[in-house]
């Protein structure tokens, strides 16, 4: 403990975001070493982190002071304060403040409060008056006194003796001169002067690391010498006695800070209640009653037409009803309930359930979930376990396109004040941070990029990991002191928080204003939405309750499907998804067959392995599927386990005790609830006492397992089972405990999967139209979606003016059209429109007439480009060159007759058909080749969607001994040849030199290539991104037990072509006949060795032509597109 009394009052944290690196974790190790017994915690604008800064210090014994640096707006700019909280009514107004400048209009960059404001919201806080940046401050730097004087008399009349000015010594230039001015005025007018550091990191090594974060936040250059420097190095966590030191010519502003931190007494009340909203009941009921009565309602509504026992359900349901009671939470069942209840009146998709939640019968009464927990054998104890009070946690999955109605409706019922969505702060990743340092040192984008794909793209990834797993980034490391450099001062700021962000999910409601319990946050963009300042374990700490409102796309895909079936007249109004049986033939036959592309959680590549083995027949098969399908179970083979004993093999259940448990599921430990059951089989636990069992198992602590143990083996001794076996049989409970699954969650989301499959197995168009809907933005997605539903049969038009709209469409079970928004750059409004009035007035004749029909401000050149490039005019028979060529002609037409006809300028030839009037004329366009054209379809569709670049070399496989991706036969060490098109490049430094990974496709498959160091070397020049080639090579499989092609040689295919071919043909007609001589010289320009031939034809004669040898020409693209372009098309052929 330091001799000297000394409290720093103004320090901040990695949450004030733009600046400081004090972690809090690290700020209260450093404030205990330092001897220092209090500590405040001043972030900008916030209180972030207060919660976690509060129960790091009180868990410390450091006592913790929560306040803010608090802008404040008034006639000549913005100055700053510290305000700290003497207690909870000041906590309440510091809140308040806080979330009053986030709903101000804020400035470009200032968020502020008004002196009003502060000046009605001063109960409860201390204010200090900052050095340098506050109102003070501000006018004794520019030498106005007497302003100065007045504005601290005037502060000192509202917070009489709450109100302090502060001073410091940190080697800035305004230090000294503004010190002695603010001890003359503190002198003057009675007011308390404290020593502050204005704390920005732990160290004074740190100072370098801190400047490169202020960089990373203003975007400027660490080496930058006009850059606006405001932090020095002295601004670190410095002890007591370096305090003391520092001002020990005025020793009594240490005693000022110690005095200040003596005021400041806030105590928070944490994880002792929580605080919902009063739920409206009816007139006389009280909520108790009302839950209950509205629990036994939706029961007998639900079993309806179920041929069950009754009595079972009933004695479920008032036990749950005892229990929801009995930790009074009944008014969190209802406000779930009513929000659901909302949601599908309104017509937005709610999902089964999820969680742990499906295990309640009350859930499923009230319409929570759409799961029977009794019949899927669900534990109510998973859920609320009556021996451990716990707040219930419904996590609530919506339609994503509609979720956030459901949260407007929460905010309209109960009051927008009242509800948030929850905060999460964004921290420096090490692959981003390397990036974001490299460019404040001045390195190039190049350098620092390359640096950062040596990190492994896996999980939790550290730079401190990288280094030991990436040779190639610990190599240069060593070896280049601007990495060493870059990765030190990156590893300086890793994991601080760089921004802030909105929870998935999560939304507060409160019962009064959301600032009574934490500040509210509100970006500057009108689209940001309000949300708490406290993360979810915050607010749930001071009571808060979340409700997780969650979207889910699949659930946005059922919904469009069971539409567009409706809409084509495939059912009789909208089928109702939660009423299908859960045994049905095509579903299952869908699964066993893999063809789950769409289904939700059923459709990676790995899934699928499993599905092929495990040829599921039965809805808890998919329910086993979604729970083993995970790390643990995988690895220890539980999954293959199932699998055998589900096809025959003999299982061996650890005590005959178990064998009901284990029996559904093959004897395999799979859910979370049949280590429950076990424990209560065994050894006489009570559901309630077994959950406890399976949290301690989960946790691994010592002390609580010795303790369930015991409690284990003396209630097996009770069922005569010796102490032994009681052991053996805990350790494989314990053992499984880590692999067991929620199979509350696994059900509620089989159903989702189930649902999907169904829909996909009885409107496979439909379904697929709706998956690509859902995923237009990822041609990725869209390319591998359209080919899957290719190889099942389904018919997919391209882009077509007169049939697409703007998702993806149907025009029977088996047929899809595109969908325009699928194109890059075509936007909604205008496809939108062009449906609109395609709907309106009919199908469209050219494309003059869509410019014609369509208004001016829709028709940019972009859309109309990727239009035309898409194929979408392509019924109209007019090749696309020409109308890229034509389209501003038909715009300027369009508009001029647009104009004519609200200005009532029609012809005086009135009689006369308007077409006559504004003649549509074609102008021909620029050649374009069939490579070219792929190019640019490419480019506005992302993929090949009908032809593919290889299309054009097809007729000649044969001729080149070449075969296709699609038709290769895999066999290992097998030598090939493959004509194929290179889609993708990705080079790796290996030990033994760089090497080449390349995607070969044909438009039906895609495999993979390696060139390694030696073959790279020799075949670089060929290795082009979107070029077609020759690969040839041998097929073995790589460290993934994939099939690829080691590469030999890569040769471009005209050279294949060259080598192969006897002659060229090219053919002339009358029409051109007289282009002889021009077509000779063309011959000349490209010299080779393939002879040509002239094959001519007239109305009267028609023969072949032999050139002599010195028209041999080379084959090469280029010169076989000008043959096209001058002659025409199909002009040429090569003989072989």
């Amino acid at each position: 403990m330091s001799s000297v009394d000394f409290v720093h009052l103004q320090c901040q944290s990695e949450y004030s975001v733009k600046n400081s690196l004090v972690r809090v974790s690290k700020l209260i190790e450093s404030v205990k070493e330092a001897g220092m017994n209090s500590i405040a915690l001043t972030d900008d604008m916030s209180l972030f982190s207060a919660i976690k800064f509060y129960q790091k210090a009180t868990s410390a014994g450091i006592k913790p002071i929560i306040g803010a640096k608090v802008s404040i707006d008034f006639d000549l700019g913005h100055y700053d304060v510290l305000l700290l909280c003497q207690n909870h009514e000041g906590y309440l107004n510091l809140s308040e403040l806080i979330s009053k400048a986030y709903l101000n209009e804020q400035g470009i960059s200032i968020v502020s409060v008004t002196e009003e404001q502060l000046i009605s919201h001063q109960e409860g806080l201390l204010m200090i008056a900052t050095p340098i940046s506050s109102d003070i401050s501000q006018f004794l730097l520019t030498n106005e006194l007497e302003l100065a004087h007045s504005k601290a008399k005037h502060w000192q009349a509202i917070f009489k003796d709450r109100y302090y000015i502060s001073a410091q010594r940190t080697d800035r230039h305004s230090d000294e001169n503004l010190l002695n001015l603010t001890i003359e005025l503190g002198l003057k007018l009675d007011i308390p002067v404290v020593a502050t550091n204005d704390v920005q990191f732990i160290s004074k090594t740190d100072f370098d690391a801190h400047e490169a974060r202020i960089c990373i936040a203003e975007g400027g250059l660490l080496d930058d010498s006009r850059r606006l420097k405001f932090f020095s190095d002295s601004q670190y966590l410095k002890t007591p006695d370096e305090m003391s030191e520092l001002f020990k010519d005025y020793p009594q502003l240490i005693e000022n800070a110690s005095e200040v931190a003596k005021r400041c007494n806030l105590h928070f009340k944490l994880f002792e209640k929580n605080y919902l909203p009063a739920f409206p009941t009816p007139k006389g009921k009280s909520i108790a009653e009302f839950f209950s009565e509205e629990s036994n309602k939706g029961l007998q509504v639900r079993l309806k037409d179920l041929n069950v026992n009754q009595k079972s359900y009933f004695e479920r349901l008032n036990f749950e009803l005892s229990v929801i009671l009995e930790m009074d939470f009944p008014g969190y069942f209802l406000i779930v309930s009513d929000f659901i209840r909302w949601a599908k009146e309104n017509g937005i998709p709610v999902g089964p359930g999820r969680g742990s939640g499906a295990g309640s019968l009350v859930a499923w009464a009230l319409s929570i979930t759409n799961v029977d927990p009794i019949q899927h054998d669900l534990l109510f104890e998973r859920f609320l376990n009556p021996e451990r009070i716990s707040m219930p946690d419904f996590d609530i999955d919506f339609c994503t396109d509609r979720r956030d109605e459901v949260i407007a409706y929460v905010s309209n019922k109960y009051g927008s004040e009242k509800v948030s969505q929850i905060i999460t702060y964004g921290t420096m990743a090490a692959k981003g941070v390397v990036r974001d340092v490299g460019r404040v040192l001045g390195h190039p984008y190049g350098f620092s990029d390359q640096i950062s794909k040596m990190i492994p793209n896996e999980l939790k990834m550290t730079l401190g990991k990288a280094l030991e797993d990436s040779n190639e980034l610990k190599a240069r490391y060593d070896s280049e002191e601007s990495v060493s450099t870059l990765i030190d001062l990156s590893q300086d700021l890793e994991g601080l928080i760089r921004n802030v962000g909105t929870h998935a999910g999560g939304v507060v409601i409160a019962p009064s204003k959301i600032s009574d319990f934490c500040p509210i946050y509100k970006g500057s963009d009108e689209s940001d939405v309000v949300v708490s300042q406290f993360d979810k374990d915050d607010v749930e700490a001071v009571g808060l309750v979340k409700f997780d409102f969650l979207g889910l796309s699949n659930l946005t895909v059922i919904d469009k499907a069971v539409k567009i079936i409706a809409k084509k007249g495939l059912s009789e109004g909208l089928i109702d998804i939660d009423k299908l049986k859960l045994d049905d033939p095509k579903v299952f036959k869908l699964l066993q067959d893999c063809d789950t592309t769409g289904v939700f959680q059923l459709e990676s590549d790995g899934m699928r392995g499993y599905l092929k083995k495990l040829k599921p027949d039965s809805f808890e098969d998919i329910v086993a599927m979604l729970a083993l399908y995970r790390p643990g179970p995988l690895d220890a083979g539980m999954v293959d386990d199932y699998i055998q004993v589900k096809h025959g093999a003999k299982v061996r259940y650890p005590h005959e005790m178990l064998e009901e448990i284990l029996k559904p599921t093959n004897g395999v430990f799979l859910y979370q609830e049949q280590v429950m059951k076990s424990a209560q089989v065994m050894a006489g636990y009570s559901l309630g006492g077994a959950d406890i069992l399976r949290r301690a198992m989960g946790k691994k602590k010592v002390e609580e397992m010795a303790e369930q143990r015991e409690v284990f083996v003396k209630g097996a001794a009770e069922k005569s089972i010796n102490e032994s076996k009681a052991n053996e049989i805990f350790d494989l409970i314990d053992k499984f405990s880590g692999y067991g699954f929620n199979k509350s969650h696994s059900v509620a989301y089989a159903y989702i999967s189930y649902q999907t499959a169904w829909l996909k197995a009885h409107y496979p168009a439909p379904f697929m139209a709706a998956v690509l809907s859902g995923v237009m933005d990822d041609t990725d997605r869209v390319a591998f979606t359209v080919g899957e539903s290719k190889k099942n049969g389904v018919i997919v038009i391209a882009p077509d003016i007169n049939q697409s709209e703007y998702e993806f469409s149907i025009t029977d079970n088996k047929t899809i059209v595109y969908g325009l928004g699928a194109i890059k750059g075509v936007g909604e409004a205008l496809v939108k429109e062009i449906v609109l009035e395609r709907e309106k007035n009919g199908k469209y004749s050219d494309i003059f007439d869509l410019c014609f029909r369509i208004e001016k401000k829709f028709l940019n050149r972009r859309a109309i480009e990727a239009l035309i490039y898409s194929g979408a005019f392509d019924l109209f028979d007019i090749k696309r060159a020409t109308l890229i060529a034509t389209y501003p002609r038909a715009v300027r037409q369009a508009e001029q007759r647009q104009s004519d006809s609200s200005k009532g300028q029609n012809s005086l030839f009135a009689e006369v058909d308007s077409h006559t009037e504004y003649e549509k004329n074609y102008i021909k366009g620029e050649f374009l080749s069939f490579k070219n054209v792929m190019k640019f379809e490419k480019n506005v569709m992302g993929y090949y969607l009908e032809r593919h670049p290889t299309d054009w070399y097809k007729s000649d496989l044969k001729s080149i001994v070449c075969t296709l991706p699609k038709d290769l036969v895999f066999r290992n060490n097998r030598e090939v040849r493959v004509l194929s098109l290179i889609s993708d490049i990705v080079y790796r430094n290996t030990r033994r030199g760089q090497m080449a990974s390349l995607t070969l496709e044909d438009g039906e498959r895609r495999i993979n290539a390696a060139v390694f160091s030696q073959k790279l070397a020799e075949n670089s020049e060929h290795i082009l991104l979107d070029e077609v080639v020759v690969v040839s090579g041998k097929v073995n499989k790589d460290f993934r037990e994939q099939w690829q092609i080691v590469v030999d040689r890569i040769d471009p295919v005209d050279r294949v072509q060259i080598k192969y071919a006897k002659y060229l043909k090219i053919k002339l007609t009358k029409e051109n006949k007289n282009e002889y001589l021009e077509l000779c010289a063309l011959l000349k320009e490209y010299p080779g060795k393939c002879p040509v031939i002239i094959e001519y034809q007239s109305t009267n004669s028609s023969g072949r032509i032999p050139l002599p040898k010195e028209f041999d020409v080379s084959l090469n693209r280029d010169f076989l597109d000008l043959i096209e372009k001058k002659f025409g098309h199909q002009k040429y052929q090569i003989q072989y």
